[in-house]
């Protein structure tokens, strides 16, 4: 499997990093890394991990905090590190909220998804477009392109696109048998449809080793009348 090294990211006020990014199935701990990039002492931090895919993997926490962190006080350029148990049988985003206050103020603080992979699956879903704009109009085929990264020897891989109407209906668009991907390789598949009402349209991809999910995606598209 490809090894992946922590990558610091930044969202002002913070600068955080998870590691490790690549797990074993089942328990394991991961560390949450912040550091206060502004001018201001941040102070009674509430950090919470959490899962975009909890099938696929659930965040408990620590033993002493339960699913949470507490920092009572994070000063400027100061760091804290933080570990929480995660429980894993599947590829999931994670994200990290703090609240708390700054400048005497409360404040919210979202941080962008970060990818944990589990060390012996096959492939993950790198992405899902909808190659339109945001906005499509009625009886105009557009298209879903998903792409598959091989992590390691595979083959039995399934990729099913589905779309949900703004009625509520979901139809199946495509059922896709993929043959073996060469590690480290990418490949592109696409399914098409053609949206008949207007609203908005939900737009998944599901990735399958033989019959267990291991990976989705989902994306958006709006459709309107010419």
């Amino acid at each position: 499997m490809e090894v992946k090294k922590a990558l610091s990211k930044y969202k002002y006020p913070i600068e955080y990093e998870l590691n490790p990014t690549e797990i074993e199935k089942g328990s394991n701990w991961v560390t949450l890394k912040l550091k206060n990039i502004g001018n201001e002492t941040l102070n009674d931090l509430d950090v919470q991990l959490h899962s975009a895919d909890t099938y696929n993997l659930s965040v408990f926490g620590s033993w002493f905090y339960g699913a949470g962190q507490h920092v009572a006080k994070l000063g400027s350029k100061e760091e804290s590190k933080l570990l929480f148990q995660v429980n894993g049988i599947g590829s999931a985003d994670v994200y990290a909220t703090v609240k708390g206050r700054k400048d005497g103020k409360h404040f919210w603080w979202e941080s962008s998804w970060t990818s944990i992979h589990v060390s012996d699956e096959k492939a993950y879903l790198e992405s899902l477009l909808v190659l339109s704009n945001p906005y499509t109009t009625i009886g105009q085929t557009i298209s879903a392109e998903a792409t598959i990264k091989g992590l390691r020897k595979n083959g039995g891989l399934k990729l099913e696109f589905w779309v949900e109407t703004p009625s509520g209906k979901n139809e199946q668009q495509a059922a896709i048998d993929i043959k073996e991907l060469p590690v480290g390789e990418k490949a592109r598949y696409t399914a098409e449809f053609t949206p008949k009402e207007t609203g908005r349209y939900s737009v998944y991809a599901y990735l399958y080793d033989e019959w267990r999910r291991i990976d989705h995606k989902m994306n958006y598209i709006y459709a309107q009348k010419q």
